[in-house]
């Protein structure tokens, strides 16, 4: 299934100059309805922020966006995945944008890890995603983010093996991952309800969240109440 997901991945996670924002907005949540742990989440005061189509580039976010335009096949590059200061610059940019946040740049950093991942020709082993896990615990997703950046995301961290049950399996990773999945599940059931002209929905996006869901199962992963019903909506999508 990896081997044949690869047209998938390359077709889809790639941004190129024209990506825009849909022209719907929808308002963000504080706590999904599919919740089975507590997540740390983000409160988004109300700011002066930029245009919709408008982005900030800190300084912090840069290791991450330079690893997207070059090789990635060493632990210097893993460590560069790492840093704190990514996780910062991305909290930043969610903080001022606030419900006009469409998740681009993380979904960016996912496709960075993904990145490593596929040079390196195997997912991440336990101790790098142990690692990644401390990083990824402030990794919030919101209803804000628009279609592409969910599926982006989502097919992506699952590529590269974030996901993955590990044998034995630290509580604080699993954790983790039943968190994140929990707010990527929310999110993608929420705009899977949302109607016409709201909903940016595309078949590539399906695509990329059924294989990703088929993975999860082989994987070992529960298939959660949520897990059922975003996998139904994909499918009548």
């Amino acid at each position: 299934m990896d081997r044949s997901s690869a047209g998938i991945s390359g077709r889809y996670t790639r941004y190129d100059n024209g990506y825009n924002q849909p022209n719907g907005q929808v308002a963000s949540s504080n706590r999904g309805r599919y919740r089975h742990a507590t997540v740390r989440q983000w409160n988004h005061p109300p700011r002066n922020a930029p245009g919709r189509n408008q982005f900030y580039h800190s300084s912090d976010t840069r290791s991450y966006q330079h690893l997207q335009c070059r090789s990635i096949n060493s632990a210097q590059d893993f460590n560069a995945l790492i840093k704190q200061e990514i996780m910062a610059g991305l909290v930043s940019k969610a903080n001022c944008f606030g419900h006009r946040y469409d998740g681009r740049d993380h979904s960016l950093y996912a496709s960075s890890i993904k990145k490593y991942t596929s040079a390196a020709k195997r997912p991440l082993n336990r101790t790098e995603q142990s690692q990644l896990m401390r990083l990824l615990q402030n990794f919030t997703v919101t209803r804000s983010w628009n279609w592409r950046s969910l599926t982006t995301t989502f097919h992506s961290l699952t590529s590269a093996g974030v996901f993955t049950l590990h044998k034995p399996m630290d509580e604080r990773v699993k954790l983790v991952q039943a968190n994140l999945l929990s707010t990527l599940f929310d999110s993608i059931i929420f705009n899977c309800n949302q109607q016409l002209p709201v909903r940016d929905i595309d078949t590539q996006g399906v695509a990329n969240l059924l294989w990703a869901m088929a993975k999860l199962v082989n994987n070992g992963q529960e298939r959660t109440p949520e897990f059922n019903e975003a996998s139904s909506l994909c499918y009548t999508a």
